[in-house]
């Protein structure tokens, strides 16, 4: 007797995933917040991606041999890129409000699928997004920083690049592996930078034990669920789901940090999640597979 097909993969699994990513990812960056006067941002980078690193590393065990040079290449890109994302987005919120880091940020990925799109439309998508960051800008008490500003926007181009390097090191790698060897080269990419900034504050026990939190909650369980929930869902669809995060962002620095947002910024924060999912969609159709 035949047995029936089985029935496709439902995508709201990968749905999911995304949107508690999100949420954990978030809140672990207001609690973050909470230590940059101890360690500043690069010590809270570096202990966030060693223990993320050292934690990713005891539950996938990769194996080192037999990888090819393709797939160490792959790796490296996404472990820097996930360094450098970190090093980046940990300044800008050290200077911006959450919610406004992660709307400025978002613009890396938009900008990308409004050139990809080739289409004179898809840039109506991007003066919307602007649009929606001058009322950011407009709505918040007294003028953004500049600095910040430009953290969040450079952020916002690795968090590009960490997208498509992290699609194609699933690909390639199986289970958490690639993802494991990707945050110890994030995590080694970051100690000079943190032993700099805090010295002999990153090893005092409440500093470790909040250092772990925020590593699990800001990268162990976040990326290890992208990382499936990108063999679930299109990436295009993915970048959809990202765009929700100025939204979730705003919620966690409201509730967790106490830092509000007035209607004018919280219409800057819907005009850019418009955007970002009108370019998303009008390019989907035209980015090709990826091999």
């Amino acid at each position: 007797m035949l047995e029936p097909p089985a029935a496709p993969r439902p995508r709201i699994g990968g749905v999911a995933l995304v949107l508690v990513g999100l949420l954990t990812q978030d809140i672990g960056a207001s609690i973050a917040v909470l230590v940059f006067p101890t360690v500043g941002p690069a010590g809270m980078v570096t202990l966030r991606l060693v223990f993320s690193a050292l934690i990713l590393l005891a539950i996938a065990r990769p194996r080192l041999g037999g990888i090819s040079r393709r797939g160490w290449a792959l790796v490296a890109i996404f472990g820097l890129s996930l360094g450098t994302m970190n090093l980046l987005f940990y300044q800008a919120i050290s200077r911006l409000d959450l919610g406004t880091t992660v709307t400025i940020e978002v613009l890396g990925p938009l900008i990308l699928s409004v050139i990809v799109a080739r289409r004179a439309s898809a840039w109506l998508w991007a003066a919307l997004a602007l649009a929606g960051v001058g009322l950011l800008g407009y709505g918040s008490f007294g003028d953004l920083d500049p600095v910040g500003v430009a953290f969040a926007l450079a952020a916002g181009a690795t968090w590009a690049g960490y997208i498509l390097a992290s699609r194609r090191t699933g690909q390639v790698f199986q289970g958490l592996d690639g993802l494991a060897i990707a945050m110890a080269i994030g995590a080694v990419l970051s100690l000079p930078f943190g032993i700099a900034q805090a010295g002999a504050q990153l090893v005092q026990p409440p500093i470790l034990a909040l250092g772990l939190a925020v590593a699990v909650l800001s990268s162990t369980i976040p990326y290890a669920l992208e990382l499936i929930a990108l063999r679930r869902i299109s990436a295009s669809a993915f970048s959809v789901l990202m765009s929700c995060s100025p939204a979730i962002a705003a919620a966690a620095g409201f509730f967790v940090l106490g830092q509000t947002v007035g209607w004018i910024q919280a219409a800057g924060i819907v005009l850019v999640i418009i955007a970002s999912i009108g370019a998303v969609r009008s390019a989907e159709r035209l980015l090709p597979p990826v091999p």
